[in-house]
C-alpha cells in the first residue's frame, strides 16, 4: 500500500503547464456562464429539484444501481410500493445532496461531520468513517492494484487532514477548480467509507463549489459525463496512485467541469423557456393560473392529485379538475401507473433525460 502525501505538499507549478492553464480558463468561464444562468430562473428550488434528481441516477449508475426515469420522477407518491427499492436508494442521494446543500447556506463550511451525515444519509446508517479494512481494488486478472488505509486510525487522520485542505489550510496555492479534482482523488483514494464513497465523493465536489461560490446553488453535476468516460476516469486515478500523474487527472476533471457546464446551461435555458411558454399559455387560457401551479408542474415532472391538492391548498376535486382540464388543453399528458394517474410535463421530462434542448 502506497503512502498518502498530504495534498499541500504537491509543488503549485506542477499546475501551471500551458494544458491546464488553457483548460481552466476555459473551464473558468463555462462554469460563470453556468452560475449566471442558474441564478436567472426566478424559482431555484426547481433546478436543485430536477436536475439533482438528474445527477442521483447518474451517480448511482456509475456504481450499478440502476433505475428508470418513470421511477424516480414518481419520487413524492406516498403509496405504499409505487416506488421500487433501488429507486428509493437513487432518491437518497438528492436528500444527501440538500442535506449538504443547506449546511454550506447556513455555516458557509464544509466539514467532516456533514460529510459523514451525507454518507449517513445516502446509506441509512450511522456507521460513520470505516473501522474495517477498506476493500482492495483489482484488475480483470485479478491482480490487486490498490490497497486503501486499512487501519481504522489511519483513515480518521487522512480525513482529518483532508478537512484542512478544504479550509485550504495549509495553503496550496491553486485555483479552487484544480484543488476539487485534488480534492476528489485524495477523497477517493482514502475511501473512507465501507459503502457510498464514490456517491459521497461526487456530492464534495459540487458543495466544494458553492462552498468556494463559484456556484450559488448545487447544479454542476459531473456523474453524466463520467458515466460516457468511465473508463478514463478509473484509469486515471489509478493514475496518479501508480505513476504520480496528477496533471493528466486535473485535465480530466476540468474538462468535465468545462464539457458539464456547457451542457446544463443548455438544459437550463431550456427549462426557462419551457417554463415561460407554459405560464403565458396557462394564464392566458385558464382561470386557475398560479404561481403556485406553475412552481408544482415544473418541481414535479410527474405530478399527481395529491400534489396539487397539496402545493396549491385546494381540495381534492378541485385539483383534478384543474389537472385534467390542463390534459384537454395539451399541457400535461395523463398517464395510469399501476393503482395511480400521473400527470405529466411531457416536454420538461424530454428536457431532462436529454432528448430535447429546444
Amino acid at each position: 500500500m502506497a503512502t498518502l502525501l498530504p495534498l499541500h505538499s504537491l509543488k503549485p507549478t506542477r499546475f501551471e503547464t500551458p494544458a491546464i492553464l488553457k483548460k481552466l480558463a476555459a473551464a473558468s468561464r463555462s462554469l460563470a456562464e453556468l452560475k449566471g444562468v442558474a441564478g436567472s430562473i426566478p424559482n431555484q428550488a426547481i433546478l436543485i429539484n430536477t436536475l439533482g434528481l438528474q445527477e442521483a441516477k447518474d451517480s448511482s449508475a456509475i456504481e450499478n444501481i440502476i433505475t428508470t426515469h418513470d421511477e424516480l420522477y414518481r419520487e413524492d407518491d406516498p403509496t405504499p410500493g409505487q416506488v421500487g427499492a433501488t429507486a428509493k436508494e437513487v432518491l437518497r442521494y438528492r436528500q444527501a445532496l440538500k442535506l449538504g446543500y443547506q449546511r454550506i447556506r447556513t455555516t458557509g463550511l464544509l466539514t467532516l461531520n456533514t460529510v459523514i451525515d451525507i454518507q449517513r444519509e445516502l446509506e441509512a446508517n450511522r456507521v460513520g468513517l470505516r473501522k474495517v479494512p477498506g476493500t482492495v481494488l483489482k484488475d480483470g486478472a485479478g491482480k490487486t492494484v490498490y490497497t486503501p488505509p486499512q487501519d481504522a486510525n489511519e483513515v480518521k487522520r487522512l480525513m482529518g487532514e483532508l478537512e484542512k485542505y478544504w479550509h485550504d489550510e495549509p495553503n496550496l496555492d491553486v485555483d479552487p477548480l484544480i484543488r476539487m479534482a485534488l480534492i476528489h482523488h485524495q477523497f477517493e483514494t482514502i475511501h473512507p467509507f465501507y459503502d457510498g464513497n464514490g456517491r459521497t465523493g461526487r456530492i464534495v465536489n459540487v458543495l466544494y463549489l458553492v462552498k468556494e461560490r463559484l456556484l450559488d446553488i448545487p447544479v454542476l453535476y459531473l456523474s453524466r459525463h463520467i458515466v460516457r468516460t468511465k473508463s478514463d476516469y478509473y484509469r486515471l486515478l489509478q493514475g496518479v496512485r501508480e505513476k504520480d500523474a496528477w496533471e493528466e487527472w486535473v485535465l480530466y476533471m476540468l474538462t468535465a467541469v468545462e464539457v458539464t457546464s456547457a451542457e446544463t446551461v443548455k438544459t437550463i435555458q431550456a427549462i426557462s423557456a419551457l417554463l415561460m411558454k407554459t405560464k403565458q399559455k396557462v394564464r392566458a387560457d385558464y382561470k386557475f393560473y398560479s404561481q403556485d401551479l406553475l412552481n408544482n408542474l415544473f418541481n414535479h415532472p410527474y405530478t399527481k392529485i395529491e400534489f396539487v391538492q397539496r402545493d396549491l391548498d385546494v381540495s381534492r376535486l378541485t385539483a383534478a379538475k384543474y389537472l385534467d382540464e390542463l390534459v384537454a388543453g395539451g399541457i400535461l399528458e395523463k398517464r395510469k401507473i399501476g393503482r395511480s394517474n400521473y400527470y405529466i410535463n411531457v416536454p420538461l421530462f424530454r428536457i431532462l433525460i436529454g432528448t430535447e434542448q429546444t
